[in-house]
């Protein structure tokens, strides 16, 4: 038997789980469970037995680094990593995935998969989905259905009926009222509708040309205009944006007549609201969670979390307290899935805190801003073992480092030394300039700017192996 080509959907947001998951760093990078890893990498490693190929990841653009990385931190090597060009939702990623599948053979088996969900037993889901096998082969678009454990109204739901391994769909519903979630659970025929498919290539295939073909035609021409960068897969960029933004849901899962459900045997989450992680987590006797320097005194079923403040909750039940180092959230479980409503009021004012971190990762490392104030501002740098900056240079700034760990090469124009720990050097404004860390270990230093103009955007790129243009 060939083996199931995983094709892992890597291109949410996560605005409900803000402040911690934000657009440069979506919760599907970020170790949310109490684990040393990340929903993405647990995500990949699912799928590490001989029943898979190795992973096609599709993810967007601005995180193309982060999952190279993430993916090198535990040894798996992908079969590609494809880049969107922008957010098209499901449809279109599912036509991307059974176009790359459709060059294995007509027959191949793809599975569609989130990146950013919680399922505790990796060996039952790789059961679930083998005894979806049989009729993916014979030409059924398979689901997997969570059976419900309450009446959540924020998961779509999908009603099954019949006998054996998969059951005959009859129909998807959206995410539903309180009463009618409370019917659903009673009825014992609905599941929570969890986003994995299995299905042939060819089956697909023949779904969209019948329900969306405006869809897969567009795929196509972004696939066959596709540019290889680096270790990359980039689709066109006109031709993928032109496609309809829409779920694979809606776009072929609810016209289609050929669709199973295999109930899913693992425990699951997606993991789309604050209260999803606190029902993961080790709770106390009082029924509270917490991620960081948390203590509770007089307070009940609550979740906290904190980077590195010292955390107080004190007399409060119910409640979501989630304090980084740039913003703080204080929440009712109650109105969780609001956070996001808070998301685009904060999107409309041009808040950066919904973008960035104080943290901000590139593939050389990271930088963090500790201060910053009237034409200064000074950060925090760590360059990975062998990384290098670009070679650059600012219009509106000079820049002093300071290294206080490991061994950075700096170029400054024509000239190139070594520093050591506690060392220092000037770079002035204009003066083209880079960082190499020569070394076995992460370096650190400290960047002190002055000038007139102190964002990210005032760079000149000359050279970079990242294949990065000017910001």
């Amino acid at each position: 038997m060939s083996a199931i080509h995983p094709f892992i959907l890597s291109g949410g947001s996560g605005t409900r789980l803000w402040p911690l998951s934000r657009k440069a760093y979506p919760k599907q990078f970020l170790a949310l469970t109490g684990a040393d890893k990340t929903l993405f990498q647990f995500s990949c490693e699912r799928f590490a037995s001989s029943e898979f190929a190795p992973p096609v990841i599709l993810g967007g653009n601005d995180h193309r680094f982060i999952i190279a990385e993430q993916m090198r931190e535990i040894g798996v090597v992908p079969a590609a990593i494809v880049l969107e060009p922008s957010a098209r939702n499901t449809a279109p990623a599912a036509a991307i995935a059974a176009l790359i599948a459709a060059e294995k053979g007509d027959d191949a088996l793809l599975l569609l998969a989130p990146s950013d969900h919680v399922i505790a037993d990796a060996a039952a889901f790789r059961e679930t989905v083998m005894r979806g096998v049989a009729d993916a082969r014979d030409g059924a678009l398979i689901t997997f259905g969570v059976k419900p454990t309450q009446a959540h109204t924020g998961y779509g739901y999908i009603e099954a009926e019949g006998e054996g391994a998969a059951l005959k769909v009859r129909r998807f519903v959206e995410k539903p009222n309180k009463d009618d979630a409370a019917a659903y659970v009673a009825s014992g025929n609905f599941y929570w509708n969890a986003g994995i498919f299995l299905m042939s290539a060819k089956s697909l295939l023949r779904a969209f040309e019948a329900h969306a073909p405006l869809i897969l035609q567009g795929c196509q021409r972004a696939l066959s205009r596709a540019q290889l960068d680096l270790d990359f897969l980039r689709l066109d960029a006109q031709a993928y944006g032109a496609v309809p933004d829409i779920s694979i849901d809606y776009a072929i899962m609810e016209k289609a007549e050929n669709v199973r459900c295999v109930p899913l045997a693992a425990k699951w989450s997606d993991l789309g609201s604050w209260p999803a992680i606190w029902d993961v987590l080790e709770k106390d006797t009082d029924g509270n969670a917490a991620q960081g320097d948390v203590t509770f005194h007089n307070s009940q079923q609550s979740f906290a979390y904190t980077e590195n403040a010292c955390l107080a909750v004190v007399g409060l039940k119910d409640v979501l307290v989630v304090a980084t180092k740039d913003a703080i959230l204080v929440a009712s479980k109650e109105h969780a899935q609001s956070v996001k409503a808070v998301v685009d009021k904060l999107k409309e004012s041009g808040r950066q805190e919904i973008v960035f971190h104080k943290r901000v990762y590139r593939p050389w490392g990271w930088f963090e801003s500790l201060d910053r104030g009237e034409r200064f501002q000074v950060k925090r740098i760590m360059v990975k073992p062998g990384a290098q900056l670009s070679l650059q240079s600012h219009y509106h700034r000079a820049e002093h480092w300071i290294v206080v760990r490991g061994t950075l090469e700096v170029t400054i124009d024509e000239k190139v030394n070594l520093l050591d720990e506690n060392q220092s050097t000037y770079i002035p404004l204009g003066a083209r300039h880079r960082l190499v860390n020569p070394g076995r270990i992460p370096a650190y230093l400290i960047e002190v700017q002055s000038g007139a103009y102190l964002d990210e955007d005032d760079i000149v790129r000359y050279d970079d192996i990242y294949g990065r243009a000017a910001e």
